[in-house]
């Protein structure tokens, strides 16, 4: 089965006949939505919808994808991931390497913690606030593993379940699994059963700038707002945190920083 295949079947699952409009007789094996109930929805054939969902047919039209979208009562980022499983595509990139450039523009902000990650969620570069911050904004780790498997990382965010369920859908909104370290990524998380549960969900949700807590061991509760630009022609994403000016959260973070 293809990802797409495997995208259309999870999402289906999660559509109930209530929610699609549709009127059901009698017990049902599935709490979803049956098969030939998605493809009167979408107005395609069973027999089509069957070979999307076993990956016989790939790449179907923008106008079906659409088609689909709706009847899955897709959000606007899971309908863009949608049509991106079914575009043919170049493969994987080869991986790209941050420049000194970057860390020198890290470093000019040295009362912002900021990083820089790839589509891998591997930490490139850092500042020291950063790197004060949290252990997982090291250069040299993955985010989303250490998410899951480091238990440091359930004790910094107070709100972990909300953010590791995050973690998850913007590793899907980039993940190629055609990517040998990417499936080789994903293969390590299935070992933990939150990551493997949030996994088959296929939820989709790009970073976004969004309030982040965190609870640090030496300076306490912090409330930071997250900030992430994607740099031109690299892949890679500049996220940054800043706390409200003349907050609780930016006197405990100048403590962290040595500023008071």
């Amino acid at each position: 089965m293809t990802a797409l295949g495997e995208f259309l079947q999870a999402r289906r699952a999660r559509v109930t006949p209530a929610e699609a409009g549709v009127r059901t007789f009698g017990r049902r094996r599935v709490p979803g939505l049956r098969r030939e109930e998605l493809a009167r929805l979408a107005g395609v054939s069973v027999q089509y919808l069957t070979r999307l969902e076993q990956g016989v047919d790939r790449h179907p039209s923008p106008q079906v994808l659409d088609a689909l979208a709706a009847a899955l009562r897709l959000d606007p980022d899971a309908t863009a991931h949608l049509h991106a499983l079914a575009a043919p595509g170049p493969g994987a990139p080869a991986r790209a390497t941050a420049d000194a450039d970057l860390q020198q523009l890290l470093d000019a902000w040295p009362g912002v913690p900021a990083y820089v990650r790839d589509r891998h969620f591997d930490v490139l570069l850092a500042n020291k606030p950063a790197m004060l911050l949290a252990p997982l904004y090291h250069p040299g780790r993955n985010l989303v593993r250490d998410m899951f498997l480091d238990p440091a990382a359930r004790e910094l965010f107070p709100d972990w379940p909300e953010v590791a369920a995050q973690s998850v859908a913007a590793l899907r909104a980039t993940a190629d699994l055609d990517d040998p370290a990417t499936a080789a990524l994903i293969a390590e998380l299935r070992a933990d059963d939150d990551f493997r549960r949030w996994w088959a969900h296929h939820d989709v949700r790009p970073t976004r700038d969004e309030t982040k807590r965190f609870r640090h061991p030496d300076v306490g509760p912090l409330s930071l707002r997250r900030q992430s630009l994607a740099i031109a022609g690299s892949g890679f994403v500049m996220i940054a945190y800043q706390p409200e000016p003349g907050s609780a959260s930016a006197d405990a973070l100048a403590r962290l920083l040595g500023g008071r």
